[in-house]
């Protein structure tokens, strides 16, 4: 069935392919609608393995990104923002189909509760380990930062974003036997990385006793974060040699990791505090390690 454009003419709501740049989507079930709307409200990848972004800060990180962004989608007020991101998406080499719709419908496929009218679909890149272990030029040995069991979108987010800023080589999400880890790609954890998630390398859903056995192979040396009653001798976090090969594991944000990955890590670390504080959330308790061992890195040069 078509749909009629604002400029009068009939466009076909086929195929994502074949709507035109300039035409203004205005049934619901447009083909790209459908996959917006998979990609922001569901939070899920569509079938060709694009997440979405909405807002223009996190439309221009995946633009700047380097991953395949498929298309970038405007409301009618969201235009506003077209002069910002002109300059890339009008790119030859990136060739991004540019699609409007309504207000109202750009409402019904985001995520947000006032979203600013821009969103994109874009690809992330798949990082295999050899990826996540490669050093690169910057860095002084490799720096991981393994997930396990962070359930909460924001928190995997924020950690990711900190990861970055604080000079981490490679992240690894993986399932313990009592939680899963949060899609470092929903909605929430993008917002909350502000866009790292495209930039980092990222290997998803790794079983954590294979991804452990890969890492002792490779001389990567695991740090379990935990807190001080576990039983267990642990370091603070300046007591750690951040400039070797190293990997921080991070668990779940009210059952911390298993017992039995905390006792087979090569180290285990917590953050002394003041009485009376238990212990911080997953997020923060990265920040503070992550800051240490950047400082360390960063003495190093």
């Amino acid at each position: 069935m078509a749909e009629t454009t604002r400029n009068g003419r009939a466009a076909r709501s086929g195929g994502p392919a074949r709507t035109a740049a300039e035409d203004l989507l205005t049934s619901r079930e447009n083909r790209w609608l459908k996959e917006f709307r998979v990609a922001l409200r569901g939070g899920v990848a569509t079938a060709n393995g694009a997440v979405g972004v909405e807002g223009v800060r996190l439309v221009e990180e995946a633009l700047t990104s380097g991953c395949r962004v498929e298309a970038v989608l405007f409301s009618e007020s969201g235009e506003r923002h077209r002069a910002r991101l002109a300059p890339l998406v009008g790119k030859a080499e990136i060739g991004v189909p540019v699609l409007r719709t309504t207000d109202r419908l750009f409402e019904g496929v985001a995520d947000t509760e006032h979203p600013q009218g821009v969103a994109a679909l874009v690809v992330p890149r798949k990082a295999e380990m050899a990826d996540v272990l490669a050093t690169p030029e910057r860095a002084c040995a490799p720096l991981l930062v393994v997930l396990a069991g962070v359930q909460d979108p924001g928190n995997v987010g924020t950690i990711l974003r900190t990861a970055a800023a604080f000079g981490a080589t490679g992240v690894v999400t993986t399932a313990t036997g009592q939680s899963g880890t949060a899609s470092p790609f929903a909605p929430k954890a993008m917002r909350a990385s502000a866009g790292a998630a495209l930039h980092l390398p990222i290997v998803s859903g790794m079983a954590l006793g294979i991804l452990l056995t890969q890492l002792k192979l490779n001389g990567i040396r695991t740090v379990a974060s935990c807190v001080q009653d576990e039983g267990v001798d642990a370091m603070a976090p300046w007591e750690v040699e951040w400039c070797k090969p190293i990997a921080l594991l991070v668990g779940n944000e009210g059952a911390g990791l298993p017992q039995e990955v905390v006792h087979a890590a090569e180290g285990r670390i917590h953050i002394p505090m003041a009485t009376g504080v238990e212990s911080l959330n997953a997020a923060s308790a990265a920040t503070v390690v992550l800051y240490e061992a950047y400082r360390q890195r960063a003495k190093k040069g």
